[in-house]
C-alpha cells in the first residue's frame, strides 16, 4: 500500500491516539472507534512486533523489546513505521502511545486533527481486568512499573481529553462518543 505524504490529505484525516496504563481500556477504545466508526486501527505493539519479529502475545517480551527501542533512541523510527501504515484519507485510532515522541510524531503527521485520549483507571480495577494474565497483584504491579511504562504519565498533560474508565464498556463508549462529536465539530485540537 503506497504511503501518501501530502499535508493536505493528512490534514483532512481525524487521528485519535489512545494512551493510559496497562488495563485502562486503551484497546477497547481504539477497537470501538474501528468497529463503530470505521477508523483504521493500528497498535504500537503490532508495529513493534512486526519490526522486531517478536511474539505479539507475550506482553513481557514486548515490554522488553519496547524498552530496547525506547532506550536505544529508536522511538522515532517506530513512529515512522506506524505512520507509514496508516492509509491515506483514513481516520485512524492509534492504540498504545507510551512516549512523548509518539505524541510529537502523530501531532506532526496530523497537525490540525490529532487528539490524544488519556484513559484513566484505578490500579485495582486495571488489575481485576487483567487477572487471567496477572493472577498475582505483585506480578501486575511489576508489569505496570516496567521502564517502558514510565513515561505514560508525561502524556496525560498532552491529552486533549482524559476519560475515566470506572464503569461499564457502554459508559466508556459513551464518553468516547462525546469526545468524537466535539472533535468533528472542531472543538478539540
Amino acid at each position: 500500500m503506497p504511503v501518501h505524504n501530502s499535508q493536505e490529505l493528512q490534514d483532512n484525516r481525524l487521528a485519535l491516539g489512545v494512551t493510559g496504563h496497562i488495563g485502562a481500556g486503551k484497546t477497547s477504545v481504539a477497537k470501538y472507534l474501528s468497529t463503530a466508526h470505521g477508523f483504521y486501527y493500528v497498535r504500537y505493539s503490532q508495529i513493534l512486533s512486526e519490526w522486531r519479529a517478536e511474539d505479539p502475545d507475550s506482553k513481557e517480551r514486548l515490554q522488553t523489546v519496547g524498552w530496547e527501542v525506547m532506550g536505544g533512541g529508536m522511538q522515532a523510527e517506530l513512529n515512522a513505521r506506524l505512520i507509514a501504515q496508516i492509509p491515506p484519507r483514513s481516520d485512524c485510532a492509534v492504540d498504545g502511545l507510551r512516549h512523548p515522541t509518539d505524541f510529537d510524531s502523530l501531532s506532526k503527521a496530523f497537525p490540525s486533527h490529532f487528539c490524544l485520549l488519556f484513559i484513566d483507571c484505578a490500579q485495582e480495577a486495571r488489575w481485576q481486568r487483567l487477572r487471567t494474565r496477572y493472577p498475582l497483584l505483585a506480578d501486575f504491579k511489576q508489569a505496570d512499573s516496567h521502564p517502558v511504562e514510565q513515561q505514560i504519565e508525561d502524556l496525560r498533560g498532552k491529552a486533549c481529553e482524559s476519560i475515566t474508565n470506572d464503569g461499564s464498556l457502554q459508559d466508556l463508549y459513551s464518553k468516547v462518543e462525546n469526545v468524537l462529536q466535539q472533535m468533528r465539530k472542531g472543538g478539540r485540537q
